[in-house]
C-alpha cells in the first residue's frame, strides 16, 4: 500500500506539478492469480444497459458450429471481439471523480484492486434473427390431422426447446412462428401439411358460400359449430387466425375479415407445389378457378412465392420461396445468380427484400451485383464468375 509520501515522490520524479492534478490518487494492485482470462468484457450502448439496469438478462445463443449472437427479449445482436492497444483493467470498485461527493481538499489516496484485465472486448451489432433452422425443426412432425403417426412424436419442441435451438429473441422466434402458421398443440409446436391446412380453409370458405357470410365478417362461434364435427375447433380457429384478422363486434361477438391476398396466395403455393414449372396462362387460369368466388387473383400476390420465366415460349412459373433461400447475404445472392443468371429488379427485389429495409434495396443490388442494360431493361448479373 503506497502511502501520502510515496505518491508525491513518484509525481516528483515523474515531474508533474500536485498543485495542477486533484487530490486524489488511486492506487491499484492486482489480487492474486488474476489472469486475463477470468473475465469477458462487452460494451454495451445506452439502451441495453437500461435493459440491464432494470434486471433482466441478455443471453448467449449458438450451436458449437455457429457463430454465437446476443438476444435480449426482443432483438438480436452479433458479437465480435474487438482488440484495443490499450490493456483493460476490471475494477469493480473503481471510482472516477464524479463519484466523489466529500470534500476534496486535503491529499486523499484510494486503494483499488483489480479483479481482470484484457486487451479486447466483445463488440455488439443489432443483426437479423437467424429463423432458417426454426422451419427444419417443425418439419420434423408435421401435424396432418386427427392421426399422428406416433414415429414422429419424439420430433417435438416446446417455446423453450426452440429458444435453446434458434439464434434469436423470444419475441422475434414467436413471430416467427405465426408467419409459419405454427400452431401449438399440448405445448408443441407444429406446422401444419400444407394440404390439410388447405382443406381447413377449404372447409370455411364453403361454410362462407353456404351461408352468403361477407368474407369480412365471419361469425367464429357459427365457425366451430358448423365445422367442429369435421375438424378439431382449434384448427379451425388456428386456420382463421392464419387467414383473416381478428376482431369484436359491438355485442361482443368475435368476427373474423379474411384476407384477400392470403388465401389466394395459399391456393397458390398448393397449385404450385408438385410441379417443377406451370404453363404461365394455364396456370392463372386454373388459379382463378381455385380461389373463393368473389375473391380475385393478382400477380403481386405471389411475390417472393413464384419466379416467372419471361424467356421461355410460352411463359412458365415455378415455386421459389424466399424463406428457403440462404439467410446470408452473399450466399443469398449466390444462390439466386445460380437460379438465374440475369434478372430485372421488379423480379429479383422480392427475394432480397428481408434482407434489409425497403429503401435499402438499391445499395444492396449495388454492393452485390451488377447492373446491365438488356433490350431496354436494366438487368442485373452476378459480380462474381459464377460456375456451373
Amino acid at each position: 500500500m503506497r502511502s501520502v509520501e510515496e505518491v508525491q515522490t513518484t509525481l516528483q520524479i515523474a515531474k508533474l506539478n500536485p498543485d495542477e492534478l486533484y487530490p486524489v490518487t488511486q492506487c491499484l494492485s492486482f489480487r492474486e492469480n488474476v489472469s486475463s482470462g477470468d473475465f469477458c468484457l462487452m460494451e454495451l450502448d445506452e439502451t441495453l444497459c437500461k435493459y440491464v439496469e432494470t434486471g433482466k438478462s441478455l443471453v448467449i445463443r449458438g450451436d458449437k458450429n455457429e457463430h454465437a449472437v446476443l438476444c435480449s427479449a426482443d432483438e438480436t445482436y452479433e458479437l465480435k471481439i474487438a482488440d484495443t492497444s490499450n490493456l483493460l483493467l476490471f475494477i469493480p470498485n473503481g471510482r472516477t471523480l464524479d463519484n466523489f461527493s466529500e470534500d476534496l481538499s486535503g491529499h486523499k489516496i484510494i486503494h483499488s484492486q483489480v479483479y481482470g484485465f484484457s486487451n479486447c472486448y466483445w463488440e455488439l451489432r443489432k443483426c437479423r434473427p437467424k429463423l432458417k433452422k426454426l422451419k427444419k425443426l417443425l418439419l420434423e412432425n408435421q401435424y396432418e390431422g386427427h392421426c399422428i403417426k406416433e414415429e414422429h412424436s419424439s420430433a417435438k419442441y416446446t417455446t423453450s426447446d426452440l429458444l435453446q435451438q434458434i439464434q434469436a429473441s423470444e419475441e422475434e422466434l414467436l413471430n416467427q412462428l405465426q408467419v409459419l402458421h405454427a400452431c401449438e398443440i399440448n405445448g408443441y409446436w407444429s406446422i401444419l401439411e400444407l394440404n390439410y391446412e388447405m382443406k381447413l380453409l377449404s372447409h370455411i370458405t364453403q361454410l362462407i358460400d353456404a351461408e352468403s357470410w361477407s368474407f369480412c365478417k365471419v361469425p367464429l362461434r357459427i365457425c366451430l359449430q358448423e365445422l367442429g364435427t369435421l375438424e378439431p375447433q382449434e384448427m379451425i380457429e388456428h386456420c382463421l387466425n392464419c387467414y383473416g384478422d381478428r376482431y369484436i363486434d359491438a355485442d361482443g361477438d368475435i368476427f373474423f375479415a379474411l384476407n384477400e391476398d392470403k388465401v389466394c396466395r395459399a391456393i397458390a403455393e398448393s397449385l404450385l407445389q408438385n410441379a417443377i414449372k406451370f404453363n404461365l396462362s394455364e396456370f392463372q387460369e386454373v388459379w382463378r378457378q381455385s380461389v373463393p368466388e368473389g375473391m380475385k387473383t393478382q400477380m403481386d400476390q405471389l411475390k417472393g412465392l413464384a419466379l416467372i420465366d419471361h424467356t421461355s415460349k410460352p411463359e412458365a412459373i415455378s415455386l421459389l420461396k424466399v424463406e428457403d433461400l440462404p439467410e446470408d447475404t452473399q450466399e443469398r445472392f449466390n444462390c439466386l445468380f445460380g437460379i438465374r443468371e440475369k434478372w430485372s429488379e421488379a423480379d429479383i427485389v422480392p427475394y432480397i427484400q428481408d434482407l434489409c429495409s425497403e429503401k435499402q434495396t438499391g445499395a444492396l443490388l449495388t454492393k452485390h451485383a451488377r447492373s446491365s442494360i438488356q433490350n431496354g431493361t436494366k438487368v442485373y448479373n452476378s459480380r462474381r464468375l459464377m460456375t456451373t
